[in-house]
């Protein structure tokens, strides 16, 4: 029941993705490709005051890497570098290890049926990874290889 749920809220975001824009005021931005999947974006952030003013991306990819933008990019809003930063490392936990899902990571949950899936795991973050290259100033394009 709760992974229907899942999937429903991942195919709303595929289907409908929040932020989906280019942002002309961005002030760091980063791309991103997943030669794996054939997932690219380019992600947009404008940073006030060390925290994510506004977040969003433009791109081509598969329903995972589009959900995954959509939701990062609804999630950052308002948060600050570093709990960004944090917020990636949890997630990425989350995908990676066998830990239990921490309740802390609010929508972002419904990635946690992702990790049966080993390949798939890069493209739910695909976008983040991207996100950390945005925040570190980085010029060199983001790969998932």
């Amino acid at each position: 029941m709760v992974d229907d749920l899942y999937q429903e809220i991942i195919l709303d975001h595929s289907k409908r993705p929040r932020n989906c824009r280019h942002m002309a005021d961005a002030n760091c931005a980063a791309e991103g490709h997943n030669p794996l999947c054939g997932d690219q974006l380019t992600l947009y952030l404008r940073m006030e005051d060390d925290r994510v003013a506004d977040a969003s991306f433009q791109g081509s990819g598969c329903a995972i890497s589009t959900a995954a933008a959509s939701l990062m990019t609804e999630t950052l809003k308002g948060a600050s570098r570093e709990q960004a930063l944090v917020l990636m490392e949890r997630l990425h936990q989350m995908l990676t290890t066998d830990t239990p899902v921490r309740n802390d990571l609010g929508k972002l949950v419904v990635f946690c049926g992702v990790r049966e899936y080993p390949a798939r795991v890069k493209c739910a973050t695909l976008a983040w990874h991207t996100l950390k290259s945005a925040l570190s100033n980085s010029v060199e394009p983001v790969t998932t290889e």
